[in-house]
């Protein structure tokens, strides 16, 4: 294959006729390992796009995620100025400005703990479900169970009052709108900073049974953190703790309709191990986050046959290495493009890889458990109430997934 000289620009456009798809440029340039890009702001960082490569970054000791670094490649102008506003342990080195942050909320999360709370998820998507069939049809799966979930968890887990979630919705949503300004990003980290550092406040002197309230106590009262990095790790955990889950169950629930092949397997199974591995290959197939993770070499290294000097961007295209045939063929009969409910997919990239992969994502595991062992079941008639190409997908967000969706029974 002759090799491509053109320098393209990073993000692609995916195909409309294949929604679920990465772009199909992105395929494409799968067939050279590394090679730059250009993005928004003219600059050109290397686009790396094979799994076992894009593995090998990742967990590269000299690898940076330190969003401060000059030559960091930013999603965007917006992006970059919220990263300064409210700078996390997700986009820092080190011992001290990720590691030991990152412990402090690491127990909350663990697997067995996530775990534990299965019946309780259960029962939340049982009454949702059960809403739904009391109400009229067509309903928006977005707005009555896809996005309630994950923001029902999260707000609890936090103590964030439910009460507040259209407001953090209408104003995370500027995290994630392509069409955000600089300022548009800032107020709004501005207004939920203020909104989480009142609340920390407020647990100080009435705790409850809260990650917000261990932190009140644990580190605000005991004077081992302040109020503005506290709100900034529970700003991080908020946001990314509804936003990806609620894409992940409103896409799952789209691609498995109109796979029905895939979807009698889900629905009519009750092997919880057969869900799991559903809820994997969906994260594998889909890839919410589509505009790559980002990264900044710390030092020269050699990736995919190609030399990366010390301070060069680097973007992995999680999405192309999720489709990458050499890492998801071996244990299916079916093409890595295709979905099979049935592949062994955990080793998939949708949460990242390494000291930077998805705190989170034991509770998304069990999230999307819970919805997809038991929507189908519930609601074995459910179908879409509209085509496919009348969905409002996510093009216009960094996190992709869709506006709405209307389904029907």
């Amino acid at each position: 294959m002759a090799e491509v000289t053109e320098l393209p620009d990073y993000p692609m456009d995916r195909a409309a006729r294949c929604p679920f798809d990465p772009p199909p440029a992105l395929d494409a340039l799968r067939q050279e390992p590394i090679r730059r890009v250009r993005i928004w702001d003219g600059s050109e960082p290397w686009l790396v796009t094979r799994y076992e490569d894009i593995r090998a970054v990742l967990s590269h000791p000299a690898i940076s995620s330190d969003t401060d670094h000059p030559n960091f490649p930013h999603q965007s102008d917006a992006i970059r100025a919220r990263r300064q506003r409210a700078k996390s342990f997700f986009t820092s080195d080190g011992p001290v400005e990720h590691d030991e942050p990152r412990r402090v909320l690491a127990g909350d999360f663990t697997a067995k703990r996530m775990k534990a709370l299965a019946e309780h998820i259960d029962e939340i998507v049982d009454t949702l479900i059960d809403d739904m069939l009391a109400g009229p049809k067509p309903v928006d799966l977005v707005e009555a169970l896809a996005l309630p979930v994950p923001t029902r968890m999260i707000c609890e887990l936090l103590g964030v009052p439910y009460g507040e979630h259209a407001r953090f919705h209408h104003l995370t949503k500027a995290f994630v709108d392509r069409a955000s300004t600089a300022a548009d990003t800032v107020a709004a980290t501005e207004e939920l900073l203020d909104m989480l550092g009142g609340l920390l406040e407020k647990k100080v002197e009435e705790p409850a049974d809260d990650l917000l309230s261990r932190l009140a106590q644990e580190q605000l009262k005991a004077g081992v953190r302040d109020r503005e990095e506290l709100a900034r790790m529970a700003l991080l955990l908020l946001t990314a703790g509804h936003e990806t889950s609620a894409n992940m169950i409103t896409l799952g629930t789209a691609v498995l309709l109109t796979n029905p092949e895939q979807l009698a397997r889900v629905r009519d199974s009750d092997d919880l191990a057969l869900v799991a591995s559903a809820v994997e290959e969906l994260l594998r197939h889909l890839t919410v986050v589509h505009s790559g993770l980002r990264r900044v070499a710390g030092a020269d290294m050699e990736i995919g046959g190609q030399v990366v000097r010390a301070g060069e961007g680097i973007i992995c295209a999680i999405d192309s290495g999720n489709r990458d045939a050499a890492a998801f063929e071996n244990d299916s009969t079916l093409p890595a493009d295709d979905l099979d409910v049935g592949r062994p997919a955990r080793h998939h990239l949708a949460f990242g890889f390494g000291v930077h992969q998805c705190l989170g994502q034991q509770l998304a595991r069990v999230e999307l458990q819970s919805v997809f062992g038991a929507l189908f079941r519930r609601i074995p008639t459910l179908a879409l109430a509209e085509p496919l190409d009348g969905v409002p997908f996510k093009h216009d967000m960094s996190i992709y997934g869709a506006h709405s969706l209307l389904v029907t029974w």
